[in-house]
């Protein structure tokens, strides 16, 4: 069976490199539009891409929209099918102004779109699922801080949180970053795995002295301990080694970042599920954040303030990612204009009484 097309494998390359270097993609999109240009590729048995047509769009369409993932064995979401066509149109469109591509009629491409229908389903946003601060303040209490990993893990725990920042940047982060002095973190693009590459100064959010003592506290150790310099890692990788029966054990840290944030990513699902909670990833912390931020900032001012804080350039992302009200709270919502209204109409004729009454007082009085 074939699994791979030379001229597919050729022009692919040519892509994946424009997309980087002239469109300045990320590496994890375009690993995105890898993925979904393979799905293409296998659905139509590595034809040549020279060969496209909209019967091949319709079917791939069809295919992909009963293609059950491999992890949960359920369908894909309607969000995944709609990027991964939205990835192949792209490429196609790009792949028609190609020397030896020029056959590919640009209207067929359009045959990857999905119904009006089924884009409003992939665009609609469900509720996201967020620990509260005192979930969080609770599996802290839980942790122990007894080994040297412990206490990295709790600081790890308490920094998400103190800052808001992506697991990729925390990550990357360097000792030399952090400003305890000015409750600063400077994400550096140069140095620290920002989305987008954009440089974000982040202070310390203000959710508990707690949290910010642990972190202070870790960062202390690190360079008055364990002799940390500026260009070590904040959160450092694990030190393996070998027992007396030669099997593989930790033992401690040492001065080396993790190669991603995979490793942080289980150390949050290992505490969670460890203090009797539901698993929340690093990236929920956000949304607890921008929660916190609707109730404490008092004006616009500062909660322009505070979206830029979480790395956003426009409020109207803060909004639209993590803002969406949760359908109780909607609820209360509703139900409280309902009574106000209610109120409002109420003390409107209980006043209206009161001044005809009055204004019949001060005649009679005349």
């Amino acid at each position: 069976m074939i699994k791979y097309h030379p001229r597919n494998a050729r022009i692919k390359r040519d892509y994946f490199e424009w997309q980087k270097e002239a469109n300045r993609k990320s590496d994890s999109t375009i690993d995105n539009i890898r993925k979904a240009i393979d799905r293409y590729e296998r659905y139509t048995a590595f034809d040549d891409f020279r060969i496209f047509n909209k019967h091949k769009a319709i079917g791939f369409k069809k295919h992909i929209s009963h293609t059950k993932s491999t992890k949960s064995g359920r369908p894909l979401s309607k969000a995944t099918v709609s990027s991964t066509l939205s990835h192949l149109k792209d490429f196609f469109k790009w792949l028609a102004y190609q020397r030896g591509y020029r056959r590919i009629d640009l209207n067929q491409i359009e045959y990857f779109n999905l119904s009006e229908k089924e884009l409003r389903v992939a665009k609609g946003k469900s509720f996201r699922k967020y620990p509260t601060i005192e979930q969080i303040r609770a599996v802290l209490v839980s942790m122990s801080a007894d080994s040297e990993i412990g206490r990295r893990n709790r600081a790890l725990i308490a920094f998400t949180l103190l800052t808001g920042m992506r697991d990729s940047a925390i990550a990357s982060l360097k000792l030399k970053h952090a400003w305890l002095d000015q409750e600063l973190v400077e994400q550096r693009a140069d140095e620290v795995k920002t989305k987008f590459s954009k440089t974000i100064h982040t202070y310390f959010f203000p959710v508990g002295d707690d949290f910010k003592e642990i972190v202070v506290d870790w960062i202390t150790y690190l360079y008055k301990v364990k002799l940390f310099t500026d260009n070590d890692p904040v959160f450092p990788r694990t030190r393996i080694t070998h027992n007396a029966i030669l099997e593989f054990q930790a033992d401690g840290i040492e001065p080396i970042h993790w190669q991603s944030a995979n490793q942080i990513r289980k150390i949050f699902k290992d505490v969670f599920t460890s203090a009797g909670l539901e698993y929340f990833t690093p990236h929920t912390f956000r949304t607890t954040l921008v929660r916190f931020g609707e109730r404490v900032c008092q004006t616009p001012e500062d909660f322009k303030a505070w979206s830029q804080n979480l790395g956003h350039e426009q409020v109207l992302t803060t909004f639209t990612s993590y803002g969406q009200i949760e359908e109780f709270k909607q609820g209360e919502i509703i139900g409280g204009l309902s009574a106000a209204n209610a109120r409002r109409n109420e003390n409107a004729v209980i006043n209206k009484k009161l001044d005809i009454l009055v204004r019949k007082v001060l005649e009679e009085g005349k």
